[in-house]
């Protein structure tokens, strides 16, 4: 039996357990050295720049085609999608700097980004975002588009032109300016402690609105966005109003185009044994364009609004440098919810694939996207959702696949760009939601979340409909609490077990779950499974309470007063009533009361302040089984006794006083067992078992104990002493060790011979301090004897069984010997055992002691 105490002392421990329940080691006195080495050099450069963690192990015959076909796809796509952003905000933007924007923003990511498959770009609903913004600055009349093109010679209009525009530059820019000082700051760890179903709750929703604003698209009508608790609803209220109004030339192409997208995922291309999407989208794009231009489509389309826009390049200029105040909360907004798209879905398919991305190298990386595409006077940057899901499903590897979109989409733009003004909007919309739907099949997940864990389940809903009907900035703002709220109460839950010792075996399991398990008579042993702060600690001192069926019951003035006399040094002077003193003379601490409360039995409670000095009250016990339902009677001790050091020897022999008060319980429960107590309605006298002694206390598991956490450990300690049980703690780690003796929890009587090494070293003091270890074997003989005719009786059920088959299929020998029939089959059995005989082998006796060998069997 090793106690904390012993083991110190045995190896001599001379180290201080302090600052911050830690073991310190001495400090060396270290000159500063500068060095230089090509192998940290290495690792600072492929930190900052990923993209030669990928560039130097590229697998060139693999993964050469993927990249090509997802580029491919890709850069045709960002084509239209960079229209329609401009076509959707009704902002004149140039579309030469859009898409120099976008090239430039993907190349910084493909050198600086992490994630091998995100594809950046404008959102569009952050693009929506910075419309608002817009308008809250009263720059309708530009973004109307009533005129023609001879509009914009109008020297008023074309200074609110440029006004919008460097507006819309200032907002991008300082979006960048926070994203970058949070990713220098590394604050991208935060996204570490977000649950996968947070993130899935939130891409979920983000698809939705990504869904609502292609309706605009879909039905070709046009209409303000609302902004408000309640935006994404009125949209759709407003759409379906406006359904007679339609143009039903682009609701045809949208559910054409949506339909064979969807035969599309029947087809399957295999390269190098892994599946490829069929790349039908880019054919929708190619058909769409040809026919739009060879055939008048009457249905909306970009070049409504993009032949309106002046197609020179505009050169970058300063931001908006008055106004940055006044949008530095939007853009803190933007710069949150464009980082966390980012990261959302980076993780999403880095979980894919089994790689890792880093949050805050992502942030730097969106930061100066940001800040490159706001010298171009464009939208904010983040990851372009549909892009990503067609770089990834086509067979994109690396960033390589962007690097050749991003080339692809530049040059066709600049040549060809006219052409793809021409395409319907309603099949470029079909593309999106089409790639919008994987995301809403995790409504399918919450069948399964509300089978295995209902926290992850409230997350998710709340985050979805925080999102959903707050948006993107507010609604994310709500998830992070929801989701630090959640785990801050699941790691201040209090978890308690109460265990029992599997017969003639070290081991303690739960009583309510391990039939197996009895309880050790006298010896409670609790399992605290979570760590004890001031969140959780009231609910470990009333589940003990509880537990023991006792109550809390505060002392009266004369116990205080007796404590506060024992602990002062002066008891001349405390037995004084009336003290006068000098008020320049510094003032005394106040003594400390180790507890302020004494413990009773529940059903005693009215006549808890009794002035005896033994008291008894009887203490139930109500088990799970029936052969646990018994009742006992507790001796609570005085008051206002002294407190002793509440440790154990563990060496062979006691003290006397120790025997003695041995003997005066074990006399006063003789007194109580010969009682008769009240069971039910009837009167009966019964021989009760000895009361409880000892509660052993098991922190395996306990990670950390806060301050009142310690204050309240070690009131329980001083208050189950009083009344005559002893607490023992086992299995504590030593930094929480350190951390008690930091807290000043090892004074007044409370030492670290109650702190053992293991459980069983806790049970064996117990026992050895307050039972003969005769009667211990004797009850450890009697349970196994108890155990041992459970079994046979079970083994000759079985072998009854067994024979009955065996006399219906003799060809089956395995388990009962056939009769011999000559001298050598007789000499066999004699030099072999029979299969009769390997019942009573341990070994196959064993198999029969297995609960689960009867179902197995059969």
């Amino acid at each position: 039996m090793q106690t904390e105490k012993h083991f110190e002392a045995f190896l001599e421990r001379n180290l201080p357990s302090t600052l911050r329940g830690e073991l310190q080691t001495p400090q060396q006195n270290r000159r500063l050295h500068c060095r230089f080495s090509w192998g940290r050099f290495r690792k600072f450069v492929r930190k900052m720049f990923p993209i030669l963690n990928w560039l130097f192990s590229y697998q060139f015959r693999e993964w050469i085609l993927r990249d090509l076909h997802a580029g491919l796809n890709v850069g045709m796509f960002q084509i239209p999608q960079g229209l329609l952003g401009i076509w959707l905000t009704r902002l004149p933007l140039p579309m030469v700097n859009c898409f120099l924007s976008t090239f430039c923003c993907s190349m910084l990511y493909v050198i600086l980004g992490t994630s091998h498959h995100i594809s950046v770009g404008s959102f569009s609903i952050l693009n929506l975002v910075v419309k608002n913004i817009l308008k809250s600055f009263n720059f309708n009349q530009t973004l109307s588009f009533n005129g023609s093109v001879d509009n914009f010679s109008d020297p008023t209009l074309t200074k609110g032109y440029m006004e919008a525009l460097t507006l819309t530059a200032s907002v991008t820019f300082l979006t960048g300016i926070i994203q970058l000082l949070l990713g220098c700051c590394c604050l991208g760890f935060v996204t570490k402690y977000l649950p996968k179903t947070l993130v899935d709750a939130y891409l979920t929703a983000a698809a939705l609105h990504v869904i609502v604003s292609q309706f605009i698209f879909i039905f070709g009508v046009m209409f303000d966005y609302h902004k408000g608790p309640r935006d994404i609803f009125c949209d759709i209220f407003h759409y379906f109003r406006a359904l007679p109004k339609a143009n039903a030339t682009s609701t045809l192409l949208f559910s054409l185009s949506l339909l064979v997208l969807w035969i599309s995922k029947c087809i399957s291309i295999t390269y190098k044994r892994s599946p490829i999407a069929f790349p039908m989208e880019l054919l929708l794009i190619i058909t769409g364009t040809i026919i739009s231009n060879r055939i008048h489509v009457y249905a909306e389309s970009s070049s409504a609004v993009v032949s309106k826009v002046p197609q020179r390049l505009l050169p970058p200029t300063m931001p908006d440098l008055p106004n940055l105040s006044k949008i530095i909360m939007p853009a803190f907004s933007l710069a949150i919810v464009s980082c966390f798209l980012l990261v959302f879905i980076g993780e999403r398919y880095a979980s894919l694939h089994n790689y890792r991305i880093s949050s805050s190298q992502e942030l730097i990386a969106v930061g100066l996207c940001n800040i490159c595409s706001s010298f171009f006077k464009s939208f904010a940057i983040s990851c372009a959702i549909s892009g990503t899901v067609i770089q990834e499903k086509t067979g994109g590897r690396t960033q390589l696949a962007a690097m050749i979109g991003a080339t692809i989409m530049l040059v066709i733009a600049l040549k060809l760009g006219y052409f793809f003004q021409m395409i319907p909007n309603g099949v470029l919309a079909a593309i999106v939601v089409f790639n919008m739907l994987p995301f809403l099949q995790k409504f399918l997940d919450i069948p399964t979340l509300w089978r295995q864990d209902k926290y992850h389940l409230v997350i998710w809903l709340g985050t979805f409909a925080a999102v959903l009907r707050l948006g993107f900035d507010v609604g994310l703002v709500i998830a992070l609490a929801l989701a630090f709220f959640i785990i801050s109460i699941r790691s201040h839950r209090m978890k308690m077990l109460e265990l029992g010792q599997i017969p003639n075996m070290n081991i303690y399991r739960s009583l309510s779950v391990y039939r197996a398990a009895t309880e050790i008579e006298g010896v409670k042993i609790f399992q605290c499974c979570s760590s004890i702060s001031f969140a959780n600690m009231n609910n470990f001192k009333n589940y003990l309470l509880r537990k023991m069926d006792m109550k809390a019951v505060p002392l009266d003035q004369s116990e205080m007063r007796a404590f506060i006399s024992d602990s002062s040094s002066d008891t001349s002077l405390e037995s004084r009533d009336f003290k006068c003193s000098c008020v320049c003379d510094q003032p005394l601490p106040p003594p400390r009361v180790p507890y302020t409360a004494k413990l009773v039995k529940r059903s005693h409670a009215g006549s808890a302040s009794s002035s005896s000095s033994v008291s008894l009250v009887r203490w139930s016990k109500n088990g799970d089984r029936g052969d646990r339902h018994n009742s006992k009677t507790l001796l609570v001790g005085t008051a206002d006794a002294q407190l002793p050091s509440l440790g154990t020897n563990t060496g062979v022999t006691t003290e006397k006083k120790e025997d003695e008060g041995k003997g005066a319980n074990l006399s006063a429960g003789s007194a109580i067992d010969n009682s008769s107590v009240q069971l039910g309605q009837e009167e009966q006298s019964v021989r009760l078992p000895r009361p409880v002694h000892t509660i052993i206390l098991d922190f395996s598991m306990v990670q950390f104990v806060d301050l009142q956490g310690s204050d309240l450990l070690k009131e329980i300690c001083h208050m189950f002493h009083d009344a005559g049980i002893t607490v023992f703690i086992a299995g504590c780690h030593p930094s929480v060790i350190a951390v008690l003796e930091k807290n000043d929890f090892f004074v007044r009587g409370v030492t670290k011979g109650m702190f053992f090494l293991t459980l069983h070293d806790a049970v064996l003091a117990a026992l050895e301090k307050h039972q003969k270890p005769d009667g211990l074997q004797l009850r450890s003989r009697e349970v196994a004897d108890k155990l041992q005719a459970e079994h046979q009786k079970e083994i000759d059920l079985l072998l009854e069984k067994t024979r009955e088959f065996s006399s219906t299929r003799n060809s089956d020998t395995r388990f009962l010997p056939e009769e011999p029939s000559d001298a050598s089959c007789s000499a066999q059995n004699e030099a072999a055992p029979s299969s009769l005989r390997q019942f009573d082998s341990p070994s196959f006796q064993s198999d029969f002691e297995d609960p689960g060998w009867e179902k197995r069997w059969k």
